[in-house]
């Protein structure tokens, strides 16, 4: 039922693609995000799959053409990272209003200026309140399994919204890891047949569709994405249930991990979370009372869930890879923050790591363990935000 084979973060996305076979794919390369579409191209190229693939001039072009393919009824696809994302800006926020259900993996990368290929969490921090779901990787085996039940997220009935598959720059997409493949046959049967919602094209009765709202409608229509954003939490929970059941994964909007006795707790997204596992562990060996909690899904964000999963905790650090440049913290310390709002008198202490690539070294996290677990005895908190090993 599943093989084992050496790939990159991106070979996994795009051999998950190969097995979705999407109806159209359209995309522009960008670093290091690149790869993504050059080996599906490939599988195009050999007749591995029937997809049409469309190389357009821009990314801006590239969503312009899945919008029109989706709102179309064909299962569509496409992959960006940084700048590239930052160019789909408006038609992203489109793909989303018109409620299609695009999958895009996003191979994170920092913003400019400065130029930077490396991996932070900017990019798509930046359309993370525009009506897309995302979902976030730790390793090459998530994003080869997340980005098979994104189609079925984004394409469910009470949900019609795009999708982002989160992937961290270079530390996941370039980095070769044993990914376990599952046959063709159990992916397709588990993605099944796109049954759109509406296609916009009747070659028979062909209108013309102007998605104009004034006064008059735009307010329902942003509502009626809030409601599907929230619907959406228990979509992805049924599908990931779906998931476990056929794969024999482990698949939440949340993972904790030694948090049942814990002290205090380090929350944060991606592939650092892998890292955090083996330093907690070390921690717990030296009487560190420490745990950590993963988020997979950012939005729609889990509030009940992380609130459940938080409670009784002395303390909680925060690890944003993106920093909001507001004086305030970054984007999921302030979701956190909220979320807890009420509910918990913890103090909470927010992390600024990793920006353009900045490795979190092992001494790094062990003084986040260390701060937190000291604010966990006082109730005190180093001054927010903290920078860690940013040269002052």
């Amino acid at each position: 039922m599943k093989t084992v084979k050496a790939l990159t973060g991106n070979d996994a996305v795009s051999y998950a693609m190969k097995q979705i076979n999407p109806d159209v794919v359209a995309a522009y390369p960008i670093t290091p995000q690149t790869s993504i579409v050059e080996k599906f191209s490939d599988y195009v190229a050999n007749g591995e799959v029937d997809t049409e693939m469309i190389l357009v001039e821009s990314e801006h072009s590239a969503m312009s053409a899945c919008v029109g393919s989706s709102a179309a009824g064909a299962r569509t696809m496409t992959a960006t990272s940084s700048q590239g994302l930052a160019l789909m800006w408006e038609v992203v926020y489109i793909a989303a209003g018109l409620r299609l259900p695009i999958v895009m993996p996003i191979v994170n990368r920092a913003l400019s200026a400065p130029i930077n290929i490396h991996c932070d969490h900017s990019d798509v921090m930046g359309i993370r309140d525009s009506g897309w779901i995302h979902l976030f990787c730790e390793n090459a085996q998530e994003t080869y399994e997340n980005t098979i039940q994104a189609i079925r997220i984004a394409e469910h009935p009470d949900v019609q919204l795009p999708v982002s598959v989160n992937l961290d720059g270079f530390i996941i997409s370039h980095e070769v890891a044993n990914v376990e493949i599952y046959d063709d046959k159990p992916v397709k049967d588990f993605v099944g047949a796109f049954r759109p919602r509406v296609s916009a094209l009747n070659l028979r009765s062909p209108v013309t569709v102007g998605p104009l709202d004034l006064q008059d409608y735009y307010f329902e229509h942003r509502r009626q994405v809030a409601d599907a954003m929230v619907k959406s939490l228990n979509v992805i929970k049924e599908i990931n249930a779906e998931f476990n059941k056929k794969f024999g994964r482990l698949y939440k909007v949340i993972e904790g991990y030694r948090l049942e006795d814990a002290d205090a707790c380090i929350v944060g997204l991606g592939s650092t979370m892998g890292t955090l596992k083996d330093l907690v562990d070390n921690a717990r060996k030296a009487g560190k009372k420490i745990g950590f909690l993963k988020i997979t899904v950012f939005r729609p964000f889990p509030k009940e869930d992380i609130v459940s999963a938080l409670k009784g905790l002395k303390a909680i650090a925060v690890l944003d890879r993106a920093d909001s440049v507001n004086a305030m913290g970054g984007p999921l310390f302030g979701d956190i923050r909220c979320a807890l709002y009420g509910a918990s008198s913890a103090p909470v202490i927010n992390y600024i790591y990793g920006l353009g690539g900045r490795e979190l070294t092992e001494q790094d996290i062990n003084k986040i363990i260390d701060d937190t677990l000291a604010a966990a005895r006082t109730g005190k908190t180093v001054p927010e935000p903290a920078y860690i090993g940013v040269r002052e």
